[in-house]
């Protein structure tokens, strides 16, 4: 078979699966954007590590470690780009505030006018991911080749910060008991935006990384506590 399957690949092709999976129960039925958002932090999870795990192998070959860095661009595209979007096309189904207050479904005009606003945020937002992750994968491979040591910086919102920032737009669902269904789309915009921005982030060491872990997982409770203990 083509393609590698050591350790170091293990975590990027988890979220993969995990992104994949989202994205097919995200969608299916009336649509389930609340599980999908689940999906999205554990691929966020797995993302979190994979690029420390494969570090850990001291002879990778030139060839894995281009492998690696494309396979994780590949992956974050799908889970960081395609489920967020996903989710929000799910919402759209599931909004009562899009349904009762705008008629969303009545077929007229309007409906539609809301339709393409809604799914050209949506599509906005890929666009970005994908531009984001072409242009860390170019100035990634520029920045090897001229052994500038480990990377400090990133220019543009990284992809994988949408695994906090949706989650927490979606924990405010249960928070507040109203519909969020335009914010996330308005952060959707935003990030999307960011993604392309040339602003400077500075890049999360482990303790950063576990900060954001902890962050991600009490999100993760809080969650699960409102949906199936407060509700």
């Amino acid at each position: 078979m083509i393609g590698f399957y050591d350790y170091t690949m293990f975590l990027t092709y988890m979220s993969l699966i995990s992104a994949g999976t989202g994205i097919i129960v995200t969608l299916s039925g009336h649509g389930h954007p609340f599980i999908g958002i689940f999906f999205l932090m554990l691929s966020g999870f797995c993302d979190a590590f994979d690029g420390r795990v494969a570090r850990t192998k001291k002879d990778r070959t030139p060839t894995e470690m281009k492998y690696g860095m494309h396979l994780d661009s590949l992956s974050d595209i799908v889970a960081f780009g395609v489920l967020p979007a996903c989710i929000g096309s799910a919402l759209i189904k599931t909004s009562p505030f899009l349904d009762k207050s705008w008629h969303i479904y009545d077929g007229s005009v309007r409906a539609v006018v809301i339709h393409v606003i809604l799914n050209a945020i949506l599509v906005f937002y890929v666009l970005c991911a994908l531009i984001r992750l072409a242009y860390f994968d170019v100035t990634e491979e520029e920045r090897i080749n001229k052994n500038e040591g480990p990377r400090k910086s990133y220019t543009g919102l990284p992809v994988t910060n949408s695994a906090l920032i949706f989650p927490t737009v979606m924990l405010l669902q249960y928070i507040t008991k109203i519909d969020i269904t335009l914010v996330y789309f308005v952060i959707a915009l935003i990030t999307g935006f960011l993604f392309i921005s040339k602003i400077k982030v500075v890049k999360a060491g482990l303790k950063g990384t576990l900060m954001c872990i902890g962050f991600g997982a009490v999100i993760f409770a809080l969650m699960l506590i409102y949906r199936y203990v407060i509700k």
